[in-house]
């Protein structure tokens, strides 16, 4: 498919999506729906165990021991945690979570350091080998940041599908790509698709619906391979996007809606993000800093 024709984003009228189920309701009445959903568990979080001080941008190591300082605290409220990375220490993640009886999707971070890559690769190999993956995702938004060629991407996805045929790997992008891509939705054995209502700039009350014609949209270029919502949620701080608006009461409105809509459809998603990370502020202002369920010390903010 030429660039030109490449799809971005939905082409829907807004004005005819469903607003929020939720109208009006205290904080109180929002924290305590909040913990709710979390008692029962939801299907999935985006682990990052980096700490106020760290940066994986500046090669930052992370500690077996912060890792299960930081899976305790989410532990008790999902069932599968998702990783990105299998350097820098993360490789570990996989291990320490089953142990702890979680299921994982294992991330291998793949950029333009072709060593680097080489690096995840040999690890995220070695880490399902050794029984601790029950899915992998080759790549994280890669051909949205254009970083490599989409054949070289699709390499990998191929070399880990012949090293461990038994476990389910896809790639992990923006829910567009994949009609932009078939390519990748043939390599890939369950389809991983980023969902964020926010970053097209819609408004909270309609923001769930629009999400279902997100994940409606990647089902219909799926072939019938399971779709899975790897990534959705609203910051709960931050500045005006168009019409999202970032908000303490957003955040926890959308998480709701969100889990809502999941549960009764049987939707898997795995929400993002466990904590607060200030050192997205760098790359992504101050959006970036503020998607966590709990805040940078590890305390729940609904």
């Amino acid at each position: 498919m030429s660039s030109m024709t490449k799809t971005k984003y939905l082409m829907v009228d807004r004005s005819k999506l469903e607003k929020s189920v939720i109208k009006k309701a205290s904080i109180d009445d929002l924290k305590q729906k909040v913990r709710s959903l979390l008692t029962h568990k939801i299907h999935g979080i985006s682990f990052s165990p980096y700490t106020e001080d760290q940066n994986p941008a500046k090669f930052d190591w992370i500690t077996p021991e912060q890792i299960e300082s930081r899976l305790s605290i989410v532990k008790p409220y999902v069932n599968w945690i998702r990783t990105f990375s299998c350097t820098l220490g993360n490789e570990a993640i996989a291990q320490i979570a089953k142990k702890h009886g979680l299921k994982t999707l294992v991330g291998a971070w793949i950029g333009d350091d072709l060593d680097m890559n080489e690096a995840e690769l040999d690890n995220v190999i070695r880490i399902a080998k050794e029984g601790n993956a029950d899915m992998v995702a080759i790549g994280n938004e890669v051909i949205l940041r254009e970083d490599i060629p989409l054949e070289l991407l699709i390499s990998y996805l191929k070399r880990f599908k012949a090293a461990v045929p038994h476990v389910p790997v896809g790639y992990v992008d923006a829910y567009y790509t994949f009609a932009n891509e078939p390519e990748l939705v043939d390599v890939c054995d369950v389809i991983f698709a980023n969902c964020y209502p926010f970053w097209e700039k819609c408004s909270l009350e309609q923001s769930v619906s629009y999400m279902k014609e997100m994940y409606a949209f990647v089902k219909k270029v799926s072939k019938d391979k399971e779709v899975i919502i790897s990534e959705t949620g609203w910051p709960s701080k931050g500045e005006a996007f168009g019409d999202a608006k970032p908000a303490y009461e957003h955040a926890a409105k959308y998480f709701i809606d969100t889990y809502e809509w999941a549960n009764k459809s049987n939707i898997k998603v795995f929400y993002f993000s466990s904590f607060d990370e200030t050192w997205k502020v760098d790359d992504e202002g101050e959006y970036g800093a503020y998607w966590g369920l709990w805040d940078h010390k590890g305390i729940m903010k609904f």
